[in-house]
């Protein structure tokens, strides 16, 4: 399952965020919601999710050094939360990479992550505003920064040339909303 990470990034609009969490207003009525890291990873291991993905802040492409930098940051704050949150149980929970088309802080997120010593890794900040090429680029560079031990994942990547490429990166995993649009 998703952390709504993305649900956070696409609400743009109608959220705001702090060290602590994430405050959203619903579009469908209106009501206001919270997101902390610990009640994110309390959701997903009460539905009882084999693998399930921190809250992270995703940043809108093209973003400055110091926009990316901030989302980094909070992406490793909360997942240090995350994690002493996490029950780990039967539910694996992975970080989330992010830095945008940055490979410094691309490294840096992951090595903060990769301390952290979870069941698994995803690759997010792309898919959200870059080239495609560009897209490919960091998605090579970042899976190569994550053990080949443990899974890789690819967030919002999903047409089959996508796939192709996510899998010649060394992507294990994929999630997105494409196929079923297409399917529609």
């Amino acid at each position: 399952t998703d952390s709504g990470g993305f649900q956070v990034f696409s609400l743009e609009s109608r959220r705001k965020l702090d060290d602590d969490g994430v405050t959203f207003q619903s579009h469908l009525h209106g009501s206001t919601h919270r997101f902390t890291p610990e009640n994110v990873v309390a959701f997903q291991e009460d539905l009882g999710v084999d693998v399930a993905m921190m809250l992270d802040v995703c940043t809108k492409l093209p973003a400055t050094r110091e926009e990316i930098a901030g989302a980094v940051r909070r992406t490793t704050l909360w997942a240090r939360r995350g994690t002493a949150a996490w029950k780990r149980g039967a539910t694996a929970l992975f970080g989330i990479v992010q830095g945008g088309l940055d490979e410094t802080l691309r490294e840096q997120s992951a090595r903060e992550l990769l301390a952290l010593d979870l069941p698994g890794y995803a690759i997010g900040g792309l898919s959200v505003g870059e080239s495609r090429a560009e897209m490919e680029r960091f998605a090579r560079f970042t899976a190569a920064l994550l053990p080949e031990r443990k899974p890789r994942y690819l967030m919002g990547v999903g047409t089959v040339r996508d796939l192709i490429a996510g899998i010649d990166c060394g992507i294990d995993m994929f999630d997105c909303v494409y196929p079923t649009r297409a399917g529609r």
